[in-house]
């Protein structure tokens, strides 16, 4: 019988679009599919803060659960361990004579380590290891760059240098069937968030955006929901900065986090939209912003672990303060600026925060309060239900001012406040103390009289927090350097 083949799953939780599963099956062999439950990925780290919050944790579980159920209707089964990779995998090629080991490689440091110690835990076995591309929308060996020094450290000049220069591959295709397991290969269980050691059901607050159920299933129909079924794409540009609904940006975020979709499937979804319905500013924006993640994809890989530095990968040296209180009312969400508190209240709750949130509460932690940024990524990595290592971390370099921004800016939070909320809808559905207090007070509660506070039934420093920061003095002082 021939020896069978490994496809280690790892981010990349889908059948569709999945080149290490449709190498392994062009070799017309055996398959073990295979995911590893690290319980590195839910250690504490940083700061003492775990590195896997419950939404996210519960995400991943739904989305293992899915891709056993698709792989079943397929013939096969997914089998789980839970363990390090570099003890796992080699056990199961012993085990079971296996010939060759198949994944996609991944950016992230840590991820990178892992790889390394399953290759050199491989070592003393016969079983070859097989790397695939498959994180970005542009293939990486397509890159008009020719290695990563060559990367522009600007987003506009890699953005039309792509566009110009490169083309995006086609999907490899679903497959119909997928061989059994070799015989005597128990597929094992998938943990409970119990197991993991989570006292949380990793349930959203019923306040949030959209359920965010993990898996491939779920992805695919997010997408049908959104382009075809609900036809918001045709808007996407002009809604994309809301802050209520399930509709005003697309949330493919998560299912791209966790492979559960691919971003040529969305890509292709959307080139299909401008062929049969419309092709506008909105449809041109929707792959704009799958390159924007594919631009910190390839910051992470050229620049590796300065990603993770206090300097940035631009290396540009900040005097950060550290001061417990301001970081906990920011984590809080009880900054006494309700735009930041409701934005973290919503991540704190869901697991989940719009874009133009993350930008502002970006803004609040490291220029207003001066305060480490990588406490603010790190944060968001416990948080997030769409926690993706080089988006994350980018776009809080980007935002903190050593990253890949060359306008070093700082966001004018209120301003932006009535801009984007401006009717203080928003900061009243997660704030509910702030109910009663009229708009043109919403978002700055504390600029009414006493008398108007007992009236909308606000006191500041009783139901609502005092700001702990005078903002437009940190505006003055990032505005003189």
């Amino acid at each position: 019988m021939a020896r069978p083949l490994l496809v280690w799953f790892r981010n990349d939780l889908r059948l569709h679009d999945h080149e290490p599963l449709s190498y392994a099956l062009s070799e017309e062999r055996p398959i073990i599919p295979l995911y590893c439950v690290d319980p590195r990925h839910f250690d504490t780290v940083w700061w003492d803060l775990p590195k896997t919050g419950p939404f996210r944790a519960r995400f991943l579980l739904e989305s293992l659960n899915d891709l056993r159920s698709s792989l079943e209707a397929k013939g096969s089964r997914l089998v789980v361990r839970e363990g390090h990779p570099e003890d796992v995998i080699p056990q199961l090629v012993e085990q079971h004579d296996v010939a060759e080991v198949t994944c996609y490689e991944q950016l992230g440091t840590e991820e990178r380590d892992v790889e390394d110690a399953v290759i050199d835990a491989l070592e003393p076995t016969d079983a070859d290891m097989a790397f695939f591309w498959g994180q970005t929308l542009y293939h990486i060996d397509d890159l008009p760059f020719p290695d990563p020094e060559a990367l522009p450290d600007v987003f506009t000049p890699t953005r039309k240098k792509l566009e110009k220069q490169s083309s995006i591959r086609e999907q490899y295709p679903t497959p119909d069937a997928v061989p059994p397991l070799p015989d005597g290969l128990d597929a094992g269980r998938i943990p409970s968030l119990s197991d993991l050691g989570f006292d949380h059901d990793g349930v959203p607050d019923e306040r949030s955006v959209l359920p965010f159920k993990g898996g491939e299933t779920r992805a695919l129909d997010r997408v049908d929901e959104y382009i075809w079924r609900g036809d918001h794409l045709k808007r996407y540009k002009k809604t994309r900065n809301g802050l209520l609904g399930a509709d005003y940006s697309s949330k493919f975020s998560a299912w791209l986090a966790h492979g559960c979709v691919s971003p040529r499937y969305i890509f292709d979804e959307v080139k299909r939209y401008e062929r049969e319905r419309t092709s506008n500013k909105s449809t041109y924006w929707m792959i704009f912003e799958l390159i924007w993640r594919d631009f910190f994809a390839f910051i992470g890989w050229k620049y590796g672990d300065r990603l993770f530095h206090q300097s940035g990968p631009m290396n540009v040296q900040v005097d950060w303060t550290e001061h417990e209180p301001s970081f906990e009312a920011w984590a809080s969400g009880t900054t006494g600026i309700p735009f930041v508190d409701a934005n973290m209240r919503e991540l704190n709750q869901t697991g989940f925060m719009s874009n133009r949130g993350r930008q502002n509460v970006a803004s609040m932690l490291a220029k207003s309060l001066n305060i480490d940024w990588r406490r603010g990524a790190a944060y968001f990595e416990a948080k997030l239900v769409d926690y993706d290592v080089t988006s994350n971390w980018g776009n809080w370099a980007y935002n903190s001012g050593v990253g890949n921004d060359p306008r070093n800016r700082y966001f004018n939070i209120v301003k932006q406040a009535k801009r984007y909320d401006s009717d203080g809808n928003y900061v009243r559905h997660w704030l509910p103390e702030l109910a009663d207090v009229p708009d043109h007070y919403v978002h700055e509660p504390h600029t009414m009289s006493h008398e108007e506070q007992k009236e909308y039934n606000c006191v500041i420093g009783a139901d609502y927090p005092e700001p702990i920061v005078n903002l437009e003095k940190t505006y003055e002082r990032l505005r003189n350097g």
